[in-house]
């Protein structure tokens, strides 16, 4: 199986590319402002940033979680991580980057912060049934250790009755701050994950329709914060590869 590159997003210049990338986080269930994030572009490097000032990005259906994510699309409805929640603010539908099959690859430094988790993960763009998710990478600070990391890969259905929950924390021996590729690839009849080139999972599922990108890093606060502020995730790229025409 080959793949040829379609998306090589290395952060260069000063500013986000507004043709790839909407810098908040499902908006639609909180708002532009509530849900928007903190970032800074430098030596071509992302770096996604939760501050000290930083407000819950919608506290009446996610608590106090705090985030700030980039995102490659966005429509009213979609992703519906709690049953209670309702559209607050309308969205003008953006259809930025949303494949259907491919290899999303990222390289990106994992965080020690107890209290943040990094990911790169894709759901189903239309929502409703067609609304799983799969999760590239999901490290969590508190999961780190000397001489290894814990990489969430898998697969969720959320409202997709064709999908099952197939989801694996592995641990992987490295150095844990380093920078690491972390890549899925996708195809019509499962998805298999890597870290570094080397197959960690396979799902034997996949979702049969175009997702979007989410890239960011939560932060999870239970009473007073037990990491530095601000709490970072850097990123060097993301690609995306689609299947080659080997005709």
């Amino acid at each position: 199986m080959g793949w040829e590159l379609e998306l090589d997003e290395t952060f260069e210049g000063e500013a986000l590319d507004p043709t790839l990338w909407l810098p908040c986080y499902l908006p639609h269930w909180s708002s532009r402002e509530r849900a928007a994030a903190r970032y800074e572009l430098g030596g071509g490097e992302l770096r996604l940033r939760i501050e000290e000032d930083q407000e819950p990005w919608c506290p009446e259906f996610d608590g106090d979680v705090r985030v700030s994510s980039l995102q490659t699309g966005t429509l009213d409805g979609q992703h519906r991580f709690n049953p209670a929640a309702v559209v607050r603010e309308e969205q003008r539908p953006a259809r930025l980057y949303t494949p259907r099959y491919g290899r999303i690859e990222i390289r990106c430094s994992a965080t020690d912060d107890p209290d943040a988790m990094v990911a790169l993960w894709m759901f189903g763009y239309d929502g409703g049934e067609r609304s799983a998710e799969i999760c590239v990478c999901e490290l969590f600070g508190r999961e780190t250790g000397p001489g290894h990391l814990t990489v969430g890969v898998g697969v969720h259905p959320f409202g997709d009755p064709t999908i099952v929950d197939d989801f694996s924390k592995v641990r992987v021996e490295c150095d844990p701050l380093a920078p690491h590729t972390y890549a899925a690839e996708w195809t019509t009849n499962d998805v298999a994950f890597f870290v570094d080139g080397e197959l960690i999972k396979t799902v034997d599922q996949s979702p049969a329709y175009p997702m979007q990108l989410m890239l960011g890093i939560y932060e999870f606060r239970e009473g007073e914060p037990r990491g530095p502020y601000p709490k970072t995730f850097v990123v060097d790229y993301v690609r995306g590869y689609r299947l080659a025409d080997r005709g």
